[in-house]
């Protein structure tokens, strides 16, 4: 009876007789491994026919006829893996008990890749063991310690019977000694015939062995089994090498789309935000989705979510320049529709077919307000205080990369306590249901997610809504990307903003001083007064030398203090260190010694210079 690849077991019996003589053509001439004691040598046929003589002619065609129905199935079995561990497996459940009891496969410790120099000294450690279990359900073959770990070195005898390449059998004093050396010195197996070292080489070196076993009860490999060992040598080798290209590419691939999203997410004032991003199936992991959040004058907040088509190295590589491209126009503070605009341009630069769809959303914590421009992406879902989710009404606009179009922008409330959801089509659409089946079934999720996670005083938590969400999509229909970024607007109330005007004149300072310490004194902040009126000083004063129009001052109570004095003068104020004879060019010194932090932003129409201040002195 045949087993599972073909193979029936009557070719290891001797025992069999031969019939009567038997002609097998051979119609093509082809490259054969011809056996010999020690291993195998390349020879060619002719087209003429071999001829079998003897009584057990019919049996000797059976018995080619079931090796080359196994070689093939054992090779078609090693060659559907894909990573090293599939390879491998399928070496081991090809050989074993088709072809032997039990199968040891060493592979190097490091295997090189491309053009690499292999590891110096040969480190081989063992992938896998695999054997055959006796009829009480123990094995039977290998009841002795093996090595897991062999080092190969230089001029010993498993270095020759590596260097040969060519399968051999274990009852010379070479291979004897080589096994030795890599299965460990402690087997009470016979060797001889029962035990095949087979080198993997794969396209350009040794990559590893494979020991194949037959226990005492089973007839001795043939010749002609070193010529199946040689075929799943070589498809195993080759098999691995693919396998270690495709993994450091997909590892290259992975690295280079982590990289281009953001390691962590600011903390703006007056919105929390959580993110999450899960790479596609293993067929397809690499792709050009991407989200971000990008701090905006005014204590604003630029929110973006995209995904350039397609799945490949390219598709990261565009998503990165395009990423890139918009967190350059959110630092010109330009609105969301002409942000679309110029990432249009820049993808038609890119090349004709370079195509992705974008959100782009400002939120304004003081004026509770977001503004929302879309370029042929699915529209966000604002969760409610009162649990209610709904599908925001935002124009979709055409794709970045078409050309010729353009974007509306839409203005909505933003209440404080709502939750906006940014997402890509890869978390509403799949191979089951279209993109807006989807984006119902997400709405509906995101309101059930809110009323089991929500308490009687606070809304969900943002992290763990992300993760429900997440559970939208049904196991293994997913084949693409997921990107998703959410935003908790907390806002800041009007009563803990104070906002003025104040004409460019020599005046500007005094009046700047005196309402700033007016409201500092409403808010019961007295303590940091003294400071904070310094540096307002300063700064306004930097700024009515330069201004042609009236200077903004704000501040901005939250769990810090921020003020920020806004003119139209687009030049960038640089710190510097005054000489003791200088009679100025101390007010920036000052106000980074004395802030928490500070910074200038170029905006379209002028700069905006700010500075934060902890709330009791530090």
């Amino acid at each position: 009876m045949a087993d599972e690849l073909g193979w029936r077991s009557s070719l290891a019996d001797p025992q069999q007789g031969l019939g009567p003589e038997v002609l097998i053509p051979e119609t093509l001439e082809v490259d054969r491994w011809a056996p010999s004691e020690e291993g195998l040598s390349r020879t060619t046929l002719n087209n003429r026919p071999t001829r079998v003589d003897g009584p057990g002619a019919e049996l000797v065609v059976r018995r080619n006829s079931d090796r080359f129905r196994f070689v093939g199935a054992a090779t078609r079995r090693i060659s559907r893996g894909i990573d090293l561990d599939e390879i491998v497996l399928g070496l081991c459940r090809a050989s074993v008990p088709a072809f032997s009891d039990a199968v040891l496969v060493y592979l190097c410790d490091q295997i090189p890749v491309g053009n690499e120099r292999p590891a110096f000294p040969l480190v081989l450690r063992l992938r896998r063991l695999e054997q055959r279990e006796g009829l009480a359900g123990e094995a039977e073959t290998i009841d002795w310690p093996v090595l897991e770990v062999s080092e190969v070195r230089p001029n010993s005898a498993l270095a020759e019977v590596l260097r040969g390449v060519r399968p051999v059998f274990g009852h010379s004093a070479v291979a004897q000694a080589a096994f030795l050396e890599l299965i460990g010195p402690d087997r009470t197996e016979p060797t001889g015939r029962h035990t095949i070292l087979a080198p993997l080489r794969g396209r350009r070196r040794v990559i590893g062995a494979a020991v194949f076993l037959r226990g005492a009860r089973r007839p001795a490999f043939e010749l002609d089994d070193l010529l199946a060992a040689a075929q799943l040598a070589t498809q195993t080798a080759l098999g691995v090498d693919k396998a270690v290209l495709y993994g450091r590419e997909a590892y290259f691939a992975d690295e280079l789309q982590r990289i281009m999203l953001p390691d962590s997410l600011p903390q703006p004032t007056g919105v929390r935000l959580a993110s999450r991003y899960l790479p596609a199936a293993q067929t397809a992991r690499v792709g050009g989705d991407w989200y971000d959040a990008i701090p905006l004058p005014g204590s604003r907040v630029a929110l973006v979510v995209g995904d350039v088509m397609g799945h490949s190295m390219t598709s990261a590589a565009i998503m990165g320049q395009i990423r890139t491209t918009a967190q350059t126009l959110a630092g010109l503070d330009l609105p969301p529709q002409e942000v679309l605009h110029h990432l249009d341009e820049q993808a038609q630069r890119l090349g004709s077919d370079r195509m992705a769809t974008c959100l782009y959303v400002v939120y304004d914590p003081v004026a509770h307000r977001v503004t929302i421009a879309n370029a042929g992406h699915p529209p966000p879902i604002l969760l409610h205080i009162d649990g209610r989710a709904e599908v925001l009404k935002v124009p979709p606009g055409a794709p970045i990369g078409v050309g010729g179009v353009g974007f509306e922008a839409v203005e909505l409330d933003a209440p404080a306590g709502a939750t906006l959801l940014l997402y890509t089509d890869g978390l509403v659409e799949s191979r089951a249901r279209d993109v807006w089946t989807g984006i119902e079934m997400l709405r509906e999720r995101l309101a059930a997610a809110a009323t089991q996670l929500a308490s009687p005083d606070q809304p969900p938590p943002l992290e763990a809504i992300c993760d429900d969400v997440l559970a939208v999509l049904a196991p293994g229909d997913r084949d693409d990307d997921i990107a998703l970024l959410a935003a908790r607007f907390d806002g800041i109330a009007p009563s803990d903003v104070a906002y003025w005007l104040l004409e460019p004149n020599d005046q500007a300072p005094r009046r700047a001083r005196k309402r700033a310490r007016r409201a500092l004194s409403r808010w019961g902040l007295d303590n940091i007064a003294d400071v904070v009126e310094l540096l307002v000083s300063e700064v306004v004063t930097n700024a009515v030398r330069y201004a042609e129009r009236p200077v903004t001052l704000r501040l901005l109570r939250t769990d810090i203090l921020r003020c920020e004095v806004g003119d139209d003068s687009p030049h960038l104020p640089q710190q510097r260190r005054a000489l003791e004879t200088d009679e100025g060019g101390r007010g920036l010194f000052l106000v980074n010694r004395l802030s928490r932090r500070w910074g200038a932003t170029r905006l379209s129409a002028g700069k905006l210079v700010w500075f934060e201040m902890s709330l009791t002195p530090e």
